[in-house]
């Protein structure tokens, strides 16, 4: 058996079932593991401890009686942007610092009626805007990997919890490259699934067309099983998808033999690349030639959506937040001040724009899948950096060239504006001992394939017998 710690959802349920570890046991186990580790990273911010051990009391009840649910016992954190009944919910913000739901988001909905046993709200940035975690009320989020680096964001939380083996699986959400950068960064597996796919209800005013909720998790298998529970239509989210018509869990296991991988080092666009990351993510690209699949390094040409996703953020976080701006800028994180300024320069034009591009921006991809079944890129263009690093969202050189602030996450952003699904899976580590994430990005609705590769590559090159260094 493994350390409890390090066991995925699918092992604890297995030895639940066996009565080799019981729901209650464990959970105590993981609030004592985050009272000595959490302090070191800041994944959690808020526990509900008495709820958890009263949840664990019902599941045990329910293993007992047979009666066991699809996630029946198992510990799980929740960002604290997603909407939870009776526990605080804060957004990052000291204008919700005491703000409590009084309903749950429909996946965290789903998920307590298949049993999850909820521990706490884990760390984010300011209203998730950008992609390392910090923020005016709990401050930093550190990685577990290195205490100096950060875990990414705005996931970041999510992320660091279920890389200490705090538990072992969070969810968060992804506009931008929110689920797959702290999967990358903390050595994890995390998707983002098909736009719509899990419904997004209730949530703040924000990324709207852009946002998807989906899972951080310790194995390919654990996040296949949160996407059958917490997928499906409701009507309180009018973009969610109709029902899936099969079961991710079952489909994964189909094998990746003849698949046609297309494998990018730039997307055409992207100013740099850390060589290190470069070569990693190459390697396991073409290492599915060993599984019985064509991979091909492509030009990819896309038009790249940098302006479009700033000018989104921008506009809509002062758009949500205007008619408190003046109660929120002495409040707000810092160095989110100089960018609230900067919506009063765009016009009107500028937005509608956006949605013509992302036309564009689907003409291109959508030409790369007419060939191909996959597509693989670096999930970030760089491992994770100093968590006191100059800027409030990136290294300010990569491989020795000036770039801008958000030109280390260019592989993400374009597929929140095309919808699609996309993986990021553990390829190795640096000569720092930093972890590097391979993108595996599949065609529209197609989670079934970015699963099935995400899992053969999981089986060939496991990433869960290195630990963070903790103890």
């Amino acid at each position: 058996m493994n350390e409890i710690q390090w066991m995925s959802a699918v092992e604890l349920m297995e030895a639940y079932g066996s009565r080799e570890l019981s729901p209650v046991e464990v959970v105590k186990y993981l609030l004592e593991r985050i009272e000595i580790i959490n302090p070191k990273i800041n994944a959690f911010v808020t526990l509900v401890p008495e709820a958890a051990i009263e949840a664990a009391k019902s599941a045990e009840r329910a293993y007992g009686d047979g009666n066991a649910k699809a996630l029946e016992g198992v510990p799980i954190g929740i960002k604290d942007n997603i909407f939870t009944r009776g526990i605080r919910t804060t957004f990052g913000s000291k204008l919700y610092e005491n703000f409590v739901p009084e309903e749950d988001a429909v996946v965290v909905e789903r998920l307590r009626e298949a049993g999850a046993v909820i521990l706490g709200k884990t760390n984010l940035p300011e209203f998730g805007l950008i992609a390392i975690t910090e923020n005016p009320l709990f401050g930093k989020t550190r990685n577990p990997w290195n205490l100096d680096k950060t875990p990414g964001g705005s996931s970041g939380g999510s992320g660091a919890a279920v890389a200490a083996g705090l538990c072992p699986i969070a969810m968060g959400n992804d506009g931008g490259g929110s689920i797959r950068i702290p999967s990358s960064f903390c050595g994890i597996f995390g998707i983002k699934p098909q736009f719509g796919r899990i419904p997004w209800y209730p949530h703040l005013p924000g990324w709207d067309y852009l946002g998807h909720e989906g899972p951080l998790a310790r194995t390919v298998e654990d996040a296949a099983l949160v996407l059958d529970i917490a997928a499906g239509p409701d009507r309180r989210d009018y973009l969610s998808l109709p029902a899936y018509p099969g079961s991710f869990q079952e489909e994964m296991r189909g094998g990746v033999e003849g698949l046609r991988i297309a494998y990018s080092s730039d997307l055409g666009y992207a100013p740099a690349v850390d060589p290190e990351v470069l070569e990693l993510t190459r390697k396991a690209a073409f290492a599915f030639e060993e599984m019985g699949c064509s991979v091909e390094e492509v030009e990819a040409g896309l038009p790249s959506p940098e302006m479009d996703l700033l000018i989104t953020v921008i506009s809509e976080t002062v758009a949500a937040n205007e008619e408190r701006l003046e109660e929120w800028k002495p409040i707000a994180y810092p160095l989110y001040l100089p960018f609230l300024d900067l919506a009063d320069l765009y016009n009107n034009r500028d937005v509608v724009r956006i949605q013509f591009h992302r036309y564009q921006l689907w003409e291109a991809v959508r030409k790369i899948f007419e060939e191909y079944d996959l597509l693989m890129t670096p999930t970030v263009a760089v491992p994770a950096f100093d968590i006191e690093e100059v800027g409030p969202m990136a290294p300010a050189t990569i491989d020795g060239k000036e770039v801008g602030p958000i030109a280390f996450m260019p592989f993400t952003y374009p597929f929140n504006f095309t919808g699609q699904p996309a993986s990021s899976v553990p390829c190795g580590f640096n000569s720092q001992g930093l972890p590097v994430g391979l993108q595996i990005v599949g065609d529209r609705f197609d989670e079934a394939k970015v699963l099935r590769a995400s899992l053969a590559w999981e089986r060939e090159h496991s990433w869960r017998e290195r630990k963070p260094p903790l103890e």
